[in-house]
């Protein structure tokens, strides 16, 4: 594609033709579903560096050097292997960027990533931060990967994060915010606040679900194939969590959960949205790890019809308590380059279009009560 790129979030043709002037390049042909309505998902290399710490490299230092006093060992990921809870892994991705002068990206992890409690962030040489890519950016791309909660088996191929491409600044302002909500219907509860993006509750009387309010992982559990679907018992992985009528629940710092919001979110086509991880204005709590949410997410024509946002959530120092109704996170609008020819939802056979309460899609439908498994 030749000329300026246009200004928003990148569609998945945009990045197709970023790919094909260069811009994107990979050791390996991309997979059939890699290209997401609005992102890339990115793919685990050949091998993984076990290292002593995370780390940024910092202007004028690359990844390998730092890495190279960093590191305990390496492991061939080629046949499969498994990362340990707690440890932090640096694997090098199967993609590598050469972004035109005007185009930036950003990385998050993949829902089914988050929901299993996997730490990940992108790092690119010089950077200052994680998960972003500077305008311009020529060079390797890795992925920082610490599982805290279940050991995981991944290998070359395996998608744990995801990058969206994007030129200027597409975020709404609090009145575009308002004003596509008024247009659009953003939300669908009259009482939750748009302005700064929309505002979001949690659900803890787990209605229609018989008081299901979430789900606490075990500790000391078997391994997670990250690439297997279907595969695992809930019951192996985790305690579901049930509303004993005082609509409350105390997060324990040490604790993971998988909670929902009380409100169904809608992202209209010509939109993405991305959750914000830690806001320091609603608890010391972080949510989200997987913040990013496609154009068509909620959509009644791409089989939405509104979905519940669903939260991975820790506490971040000290024990915390939620009350049903609280407002527990924020997500942000931006506006798309182009829409999408295609959005999230049932025909891309995305797995949390309509979602309620739902687990990582690695796990078999919980059948412990009327709708869980929704």
């Amino acid at each position: 594609m030749s000329g300026t790129w246009p200004q928003g979030i990148f569609s998945a043709r945009m990045i197709k033709d970023l790919a094909k002037s260069g811009a994107i390049a990979s050791g390996k042909k991309f997979d059939a579903d890699q290209i997401q309505p609005a992102s890339l998902d990115l793919r685990l290399g050949e091998k993984a560096l076990r290292v002593r710490s995370s780390f940024l490299p910092g202007p004028n230092r690359t990844v390998a050097e730092r890495v190279e006093n960093l590191k305990l060992h390496e492991i061939d990921l080629k046949e499969g292997a498994v990362l340990e809870r707690g440890c932090v892994y640096i694997v090098p991705l199967l993609e590598s960027l050469a972004l035109p002068p005007e185009v930036a990206a950003a990385a998050n992890p993949k829902s089914s990533t988050g929901r299993l409690d996997i730490f990940t962030r992108v790092i690119a040489d010089n950077a200052r931060g994680f998960d972003m890519v500077p305008a311009g950016y020529h060079g390797p791309l890795y992925l920082e990967i610490s599982p805290r909660t279940f050991p995981i088996l991944v290998r070359t191929g395996s998608r744990l994060s995801q990058m969206r491409f994007r030129t200027g600044n597409s975020r709404l302002t609090a009145a575009q915010h308002k004003a596509v909500h008024k247009k659009e219907t953003l939300v669908f509860d009259p009482n939750m606040d748009v302005g700064e993006g929309v505002s979001l509750s949690i659900d803890l009387m787990g209605e229609g679900r018989g008081g299901l309010i979430g789900f606490r992982s075990k500790r000391h559990t078997a391994v997670v194939d990250v690439d297997k679907k279907d595969a695992l018992d809930v019951l192996d992985y985790w305690e579901p969590l049930y509303n004993r009528g005082d609509n409350e629940l105390i997060l324990d710092p040490d604790e993971f959960y998988i909670l929902v919001s009380r409100e169904s979110v809608h992202v209209p086509p010509d939109y993405a949205a991305e959750m914000v991880p830690f806001d320091p204005l609603v608890g010391e709590f972080r949510v989200h790890y997987a913040g990013f949410f496609d154009p068509g997410f909620g959509h009644t024509e791409a089989g939405g019809e509104g979905s519940r946002a669903v939260l991975e959530v820790r506490s971040r120092e000290v024990p915390f308590l939620l009350g049903h109704g609280q407002t527990i996170g924020r997500l942000v609008y931006e506006k798309m380059a182009e829409r999408p020819q295609r959005l999230y939802g049932s025909a891309l056979g995305s797995n949390y279009q309509a979602q309620s309460l739902k687990l990582s899609k690695h796990f078999k439908p919980f059948e412990g009560l009327p709708g869980a498994a929704k």
